[in-house]
């Protein structure tokens, strides 16, 4: 039982640490935050999958606060309030970052299950991201040529342009990755 415990502990942070080097390449960036990045949710998701919602939901929350720490110097440099900050915090990276924990929800469906838990997840993520924007930025404006002067929709369209394509990436990679015969036994879902 204890080397179960640890191969988890040890697979856990092998995951935040790859999740980590991927969001570090940034595919896209956006000008306010919020990046298209090569498949960095990926490993969390699969550590979710493989590993259930419990185990998926404290490495989430362990890599939400090293994405919150990488990103931590342009976050003060914003000029954000006490009360905005801690808003900012929670909701654009603790609670965004944590629900990639949720991977792992329908994980003992199969492929269907991973499929739908990943999609979960990241439109988890995606609320988050979308409830920070309405709540905290109040942005309007324009988008892509689009001009609004609905928050709610310009929250959307922005966070939509980079988790949109995230969702579907991220949901392609853990369903290549766990049919991959290579992988397969690595990945494998294991029985509580």
């Amino acid at each position: 039982m204890k080397n179960s415990k640890t191969l988890a502990l040890v697979e856990g942070a092998a995951m935040i640490a790859l999740a980590t080097v991927l969001s570090l390449i940034k595919v896209y960036k956006l000008p306010w935050g919020g990046s298209i990045t090569l498949l960095s949710m990926v490993p969390i998701c699969l550590y979710s999958i493989k590993r259930g919602i419990g185990y998926g939901m404290a490495v989430s929350f362990v890599y939400s606060l090293v994405q919150l720490f990488l990103d931590l110097g342009e976050i003060l440099g914003w000029g954000l309030t006490a009360g905005t900050l801690v808003a900012c915090f929670a909701l654009d990276y603790i609670l965004a970052y944590s629900s990639l924990g949720v991977a792992g929800i329908f994980r003992k469906l199969g492929t269907g299950g991973w499929i739908a838990g990943v999609v979960a997840a990241l439109l988890l993520r995606l609320a988050m991201h979308f409830l920070s924007g309405v709540l905290i930025w109040h942005s309007v404006g324009k988008v892509w040529g689009f001009d609004t002067s609905n928050q709610y929709l310009y929250s959307f369209l922005y966070n939509g342009s980079y988790m949109v394509p995230e969702i579907v990436f991220t949901t392609i990679a853990v369903v290549f990755l766990f049919k991959l015969p290579q992988t397969k036994k690595l990945l494998t879902v294991k029985e509580d």
